[in-house]
């Protein structure tokens, strides 16, 4: 049996580990967006499928008995073409995605938009100087409405569009600390958060220091997913989904 693990965040390589601990068969397959990705334990394959039509050819011809999506929040193309070949070959799908966040009860401090131009024009109302953490794909919605904002952008590879001149660059991969978060915004002077729920700790300590510093925060909400798909909060769940169901 072979599980097809499509994976890049942190829980696609703790899961690796979990089924590479229990002797199972699998291969970790990563977008290849991420110029110097982390890489999971076991076998991996960089780079897409050509679409839901590649990808069951993919599962057929590498006799894939199971799939699990674990793919981050927002990879919602990848999880659509994940669906939609699963179904074509008949081959079980599981989702491991981490539940989103959540503001402290009573909270008012968090501004909730459904997309990345929302966002934008939320940041621009709210701030002069935003802190973007919604990565480099994203950028290009931003860069008209806060053109003459004092922008803090922080991405793991540099973008590929020009930034305007007030905009300061900061490459920087996590996990990150509330200390050095905090710093951070107090170093740059941010006045507004702009992120996406992507849910999980290892970024959260930014959320953690906007709400000690009064810093308001935009969040992004994540797109539905297919419903038929069942959905697992962990690798550790996920992991024993595919065991009780004698695939792992």
């Amino acid at each position: 049996m072979t599980v097809l693990i499509l994976g890049g965040t942190a829980e696609a390589r703790e899961l690796a580990l979990l089924l590479q601990e229990r002797g199972a068969s699998f291969t970790s397959s990563l977008a290849g967006r991420v110029a110097r990705p982390r890489l999971p334990v076991g076998e991996v394959r960089v780079g897409g499928f050509g679409g839901a039509e590649g990808l069951a050819a993919h599962l057929r011809e590498h006799g894939v008995t199971a799939v699990v999506d674990a793919t981050h929040p927002f990879a919602t193309g990848i999880s659509r073409n994940a669906a939609a070949a699963c179904a074509a070959t008949g081959t079980p799908l599981v989702r491991l995605e981490r539940p989103g966040w959540e503001a402290a009860p009573g909270s008012d401090a968090w501004t909730w938009v459904g997309s990345h131009a929302e966002a934008a024009a939320a940041a621009a109302r709210l701030g002069r100087a935003p802190f973007l953490t919604t990565g480099r794909q994203s950028l290009a919605h931003f860069l008209e409405p806060l053109a003459e904002h004092t922008v803090l952008v922080r991405v793991v590879d540099p973008p590929d569009v020009a930034l305007p001149a007030p905009w300061t660059l900061l490459t920087s991969r996590g996990p990150y600390t509330l200390d050095g978060e905090r710093a951070l915004l107090r170093r740059h002077a941010c006045d507004v958060l702009v992120t996406k729920d992507s849910g999980g700790a290892h970024t959260w300590p930014k959320m953690a220091a906007a709400a000690e510093l009064g810093v308001p925060v935009v969040v992004i909400r994540r797109a539905g997913r297919p419903s038929a798909v069942e959905v697992q909060p962990d690798p550790r769940t996920t992991a024993a989904w595919l065991t009780a169901r004698g695939l792992a």
